[in-house]
């Protein structure tokens, strides 16, 4: 089972995050959780059980229906990080394909007569 770098911190506990927006938002179950972030039940689930972080999206998503600073969110989980890394794809160009060469006289392109 794959856990993700955050899921080794010891104060970090999605849990208590998920079960205080439960308690907010007057919610029965995680199923209702899910229908007010407008997720899918299984990504709930994968929370909760260490296997899928709580994404930016779903963490501003989480800010949008309760109000809540997005600070005082991940302080609910223990996340304590001061600084955020992206990832070394992030921002980077994506590798080109060569391009088809162009022809080198426009007047040799079908379609093209001179007049």
């Amino acid at each position: 089972m794959a856990h993700h770098a955050l899921a080794s911190q010891e104060s970090y506990n999605p849990n208590h995050l998920l079960d205080i927006l439960l308690g907010k938002m007057q919610l029965k179950n995680d199923a209702a959780l899910s229908r007010m972030l407008e997720v899918a039940p299984p990504v709930i689930s994968k929370i909760r059980h260490h296997r899928l972080p709580v994404g930016a999206s779903l963490l501003i998503r989480m800010h949008e229906v309760t109000g809540m600073s997005i600070r005082d969110l991940r302080d609910l989980m223990g996340d304590r990080r001061t600084k955020y890394r992206l990832s070394d794809a992030q921002g980077r160009p994506k590798p080109t394909e060569e391009k088809a060469a162009a022809p080198a006289d426009p007047s040799a392109t079908p379609g093209n007569y001179a007049h």
